[in-house]
């Protein structure tokens, strides 16, 4: 038996019994331990409490003051790609909008093409690093996309590169089939000859093996329409793969609409929103997903996260780390900007970084809170006053180890 007693912890954050989506509220209520203890059993949380009680043990770490939180649950992102795109983001600082680089073949078709370039061997091996990276960073669950394939070889060769990812990381990988992220130009004046393709073409392959949990459509003028949408999740649906949609990001496209209807687990991005749209996602089941780098990045508005909130929405928070519109898997940085920026309380914002994130990928019952029976993927910081202070000290990394599975993750 493997045992780790981690003692003196200044603050044990977000301790729950019996964790639950938390919607309205609920996300400000952040459960903290004071002057706490913790014990690992074989990678996971085996017991905790106050350091008064403190048991006897064998391997014991002594934190001397800091603190211990879940990791980060980053339940939207793109993680396989062949390259950066940062000559966009000078065309972006020049003047061009996202749908002016897109216009131009730019934007996904520019990652499409490089990336039908790039062995499979080359995207595991990129895409590998980008997880060691965001793992230092403190995230301990992450699902990844496909969509920059636009093709059935190079799509099935994403989702073949996030399988083997899953197979060969320490942390939850949840897989996303994203080939409605944009028509190809090949397909450009024939939608239903890649809405066919994507149906009849690329869904048996990853029915056959088994290379998504989830499938998405990017819903928005000039993209995929509402109707398209519902037909191409409903497919997905009938192998076993829920929806998850890219909804309202550029216009009110009907994105959110479409997602409550075919039960989608979350609909992300949100930075288009009205009142109606408002009440009906916070009426519905699906989860809101905030992705407020990328609205940082193209110099959006920020989404309205506070009139969500106070409508009794599920928010999750998730960086989208894409080469595109959001070139970064900090969730710290997440965190700190939806404060600053969407006025997010900063429990509210580590809830919905932590355990809503897990519920936006089903993985609720292995990370996202300090439970009894979790995974101990955990983020030790550096001594820090409150909680609060994690998202005021945007500049500074406060995370002085991450343990994965109980393990310092190096």
């Amino acid at each position: 038996m493997n045992q780790t007693l981690l003692t003196n912890i200044h603050q044990l954050i977000n301790v729950r019994q019996q964790p639950m989506l938390l919607r309205g509220k609920e996300l400000s209520h952040l459960p903290i331990l004071e002057d706490a203890w913790l014990l690992i059993v074989n990678g996971r949380i085996a017991d905790f409490g106050s350091m008064k009680d403190c048991p006897e043990g064998t391997n014991i770490v002594d934190l001397q003051g800091a603190s211990v939180m879940p990791c980060w649950c980053d339940s939207h992102t793109h993680l396989v790609f062949a390259t950066s795109r940062e000559e966009e983001f000078v065309d972006k600082i020049k003047g061009m909008t996202y749908a002016d680089i897109a216009a131009k073949g730019g934007g996904i078709l520019n990652s499409a093409r490089r990336l039908a370039l790039t062995t499979e061997e080359d995207l595991y091996t990129s895409a590998k690093q980008r997880l060691i990276e965001i793992i230092r960073l403190g995230t301990g669950a992450v699902e990844i996309k496909s969509g920059y394939g636009l093709s059935v070889d190079a799509e099935i060769k994403m989702l073949r590169v996030i399988k083997k990812l899953k197979e060969t990381s320490p942390i939850p990988i949840k897989a996303t089939f994203l080939g409605a992220h944009t028509y190809p130009t090949l397909f450009k004046e024939d939608h239903e000859g890649y809405i066919d393709q994507i149906l009849l073409d690329m869904l048996p392959i990853i029915d056959r093996e088994q290379l998504a949990d989830y499938i998405d459509v990017f819903c928005e003028d000039g993209f995929f329409s509402p109707d398209e949408t519902k037909r191409i999740c409903e497919a997905g649906k009938q192998i076993g793969l829920k929806p998850k949609i890219h909804a309202n990001q550029l216009n009110l496209s009907g994105g959110v609409q479409t997602g409550v209807a075919v039960g989608a687990l979350s609909v992300d991005h949100l930075e288009t929103m009205d009142e109606a749209t408002i009440q009906l996602l916070a009426s519905s089941n699906t989860i809101g997903t905030l992705l407020p780098t990328a609205a940082y990045f193209l110099r959006m508005p920020f989404q309205l996260a506070r009139q969500l909130i106070d409508a009794g929405t599920a928010i999750a928070l998730a960086s989208d780390y894409n080469p595109g519109s959001s070139p970064s898997g900090n969730m710290n940085m997440v965190v700190s900007m939806s404060c600053i920026q969407m006025k997010m309380l900063p429990e509210e914002a580590i809830n919905a970084a932590t355990l809503n994130g897990a519920y936006a990928m089903e993985v609720e019952k292995e990370v996202g809170s300090i439970t009894i029976g979790k995974r101990a993927n955990l983020i030790i910081t550096k001594p820090i006053p409150s909680v609060a202070y994690i998202p005021y000290a945007f500049g500074s990394n406060l995370i002085d180890k991450v343990l994965i599975n109980g393990e310092v993750f190096k």
